[in-house]
């Protein structure tokens, strides 16, 4: 992908991985389930807290209201920002989504994030 920013790669310095955990992991929001899968990965980055990364297909996008907010990450590209609008909840640019992420993190394009002091995301015991 060619762009004019700062492009990293992860190294032993800053290790990225990405796996899949074969989990039922739901993300519910003020009570109410807004992704449900069996298909979340999980992705480490560094010292960094991971990140339950669930696929698109499994959000209820509904919900959810494309914002205006971007960030860039030197390891992943860019990110794209939804805000939850779920009943009386409102949360602005709380899931993010890589949708052309860099090469290292492939696997992450067609999923989202969410984050952790908006929405709830459990592994449930099945």
């Amino acid at each position: 992908m060619a762009t004019s920013k700062q492009v990293l790669i992860p190294n032993e310095q800053h290790p990225i991985t990405v796996t899949a955990q074969g989990e039922h992991v739901v993300a519910t929001v003020g009570g109410r389930v807004i992704a449900d899968t069996r298909e979340a990965l999980t992705l480490q980055e560094s010292t960094y807290p991971a990140v339950r990364y669930i696929p698109r297909k499994d959000v209820d996008f509904t919900l959810l209201e494309r914002s205006e907010h971007e960030t860039y990450c030197p390891y992943k590209g860019d990110a794209s920002y939804f805000s939850i609008r779920a009943g009386e909840t409102s949360a602005d640019n709380s899931v993010w989504t890589y949708e052309s992420p860099f090469d290292a993190v492939a696997e992450i394009k067609e999923y989202v994030a969410f984050y952790p002091n908006v929405v709830d995301v459990q592994v449930r015991e099945d």
